[in-house]
């Protein structure tokens, strides 16, 4: 098994870096094997709505420049995604929110390619703005209805210098938790899969309220 964590800063070992690597290495010691991959210090491109990645049908997104259809296809081989964001002005990193916006747009429009996979959310903040990050981030998971682990409080932990989250006693032992819940639910769902049928992926509808 494997898990994919995305880090959105764009700080390469910062302390949403080291949030992740709290719950990777928890991970790890289940034998499942991990990626951290850095989103936030490239320049990734912001959806235009042109559709046609809905058109095509080809798991791509049209818009060239960078490295989003190779994460793209990491996400689909992967059995667990784990996101992680520092705080901006109470919501996401930029780059983070757009690549989250057209990965999890390519899923929904080729047929849901995250659909069931393991999928959590940490976040690194200073001091406030926190739980709308994690909660922003839990909208894509939810949408793409993936399997949530969780933790014994929100996966938020906090530091302002690279490294001082890890003096957050209480930050550390969410992320160790969420760390071995991920396994476990990652471990449940892979010895389950042959012995309980998965639901049937019922076609998405649209309601409009404006006709």
């Amino acid at each position: 098994m494997k898990v994919v964590a995305f880090n959105g800063s764009p700080k390469k070992e910062g302390n949403t870096y080291h949030a992740l690597k709290l719950v990777t290495e928890q991970l790890e010691m289940q034998g499942i094997e991990t990626e951290i991959v850095h989103v936030g210090n490239k320049g990734v491109k912001g959806c235009t709505a042109c559709g046609q990645c809905a058109k095509n049908k080809d798991e791509k997104c049209v818009l060239k420049g960078d490295d989003l259809n190779i994460w793209i296809q990491k996400m689909k081989e992967a059995d667990g995604i784990l996101l992680g964001s520092p705080v901006h002005f109470a919501s996401l990193g930029a780059n983070m929110k757009s690549f989250l916006d057209r990965a999890f747009y390519v899923s929904g429009a080729n047929g849901n390619l995250f659909r069931h996979k393991v999928g959590a959310s940490v976040v690194a903040v200073r001091r406030s703005g926190g739980l709308p990050t994690f909660n922003e981030l839990n909208n894509y998971i939810t949408y793409a209805e993936m399997m949530v682990p969780t933790s014994n409080y929100w996966n938020v932990i906090h530091g302002t210098t690279p490294g001082e989250a890890l003096q957050d006693e209480e930050g550390v032992q969410i992320m160790r938790v969420l760390g071995k819940n991920m396994a476990y639910l990652l471990q449940l769902i892979d010895q389950g899969k042959d012995k309980v049928e998965a639901p049937v992926q019922e076609k998405k509808i649209y309601t409009n309220f404006i006709r």
